[in-house]
């Protein structure tokens, strides 16, 4: 599973995350940039942060073995 996937899994389309990472963190508003930041894996941590935001999810870290 991808950071793709999340949008999807929450019910929201593409369009939907840009418009809202547009209007919150005054990112591009098109949809191909930040496709082709995920189909690249070229996306900072920074915008994964602000990401999950939009999202309403948390970046959560676990130690490995720990998983839940």
């Amino acid at each position: 599973r991808g950071l793709g996937d999340v949008y999807k899994r929450q019910g929201f389309t593409m369009q939907e995350v840009v418009d809202r990472l547009a209007e919150e963190y005054d990112w591009s508003d098109s949809v191909s940039n930040l496709s082709a930041k995920l189909q690249r894996e070229s996306i900072r941590y920074k915008e994964v942060v602000e990401l999950a935001d939009v999202l309403d999810c948390d970046i959560v870290w676990v130690k490995r073995g720990e998983r839940r």
